[in-house]
């Protein structure tokens, strides 16, 4: 049976979330809302929901990862990078990149990671540990900013600091399209405070690796 990328089944239930037209998946974004309120209950539970004011931030997202080039182009989305999807505490930002690993996995996958366990790691195991995030394998590093700072027999360490710029040196030397290696980050810092926590290195290399997608700086706590 030839996969089918536009039918998602959860249970006994199927959702068409596009058609299939001359090879390709044409997606329909009013189904794929459908599709992601109902699997995010089951994720989540009962009180999720995708909220009206989201919905020109989730079209940009689902664009993304349905890797949908033209329609990010025309965003000003590369589809060859990362995303740093940043916004207030309690936006949202966690839950979608969790739930839109589910929209399109032969498209966009990665491994979800908190920041403060990738420090807790160190601590315990000390510089080992970057091996794991020196390989070709894409991860959403979660909560960036949160994590303390990284002590290994009294030595301190800005390890996600250090992760990030190994991260970029993979991320150059990584082929076009399908090879790219990439990351993506959830954060409540802005630029700024990128810099002040990570360095100058770090940001002006972030501005390379990722995409910035934010939420409104007004956006409500939705865990309340």
């Amino acid at each position: 049976m030839k996969p089918q990328p536009h039918i998602k089944i959860e249970g006994t239930s199927k959702f068409q979330i596009g058609e299939i037209r001359n090879n390709t998946v044409h997606y329909d974004f009013e189904k794929i809302k459908t599709y992601l309120n109902i699997k995010g209950h089951i994720l989540f539970g009962k009180n999720f929901k995708i909220y009206n004011e989201d919905e020109p931030l989730l079209f940009k997202l689902c664009n993304y990862f349905i890797q949908d080039h033209y329609s990010c182009a025309q965003m000003g989305i590369d589809t060859n990078k990362g995303l740093l999807l940043s916004g207030p505490v309690g936006c949202g930002k966690t839950s979608l990149m969790k739930l839109l690993l589910h929209l399109a996995p032969h498209k966009t996958n990665y491994e979800l990671i908190p920041s403060r366990n990738i420090v807790f790691n160190f601590n315990a195991k000390g510089y080992a540990v970057f091996e794991k995030y020196n390989q070709t394998q894409n991860y959403c590093f979660d909560d960036l900013g949160v994590e303390p700072t990284g002590s290994h027999y009294a030595k301190e360490c800005n390890v996600l600091g250090e992760i990030l710029l190994s991260r970029y040196d993979l991320f150059m030397r990584s082929p076009e399209r399908s090879q790219k290696v990439l990351t993506h980050i959830t954060t409540n810092l802005n630029a700024q405070e990128i810099e002040k926590r990570y360095g100058n290195r770090v940001r002006s290399r972030m501005r390379t690796m990722f995409n910035l997608i934010s939420f409104d700086e007004n956006s409500i706590d939705k865990r309340k």
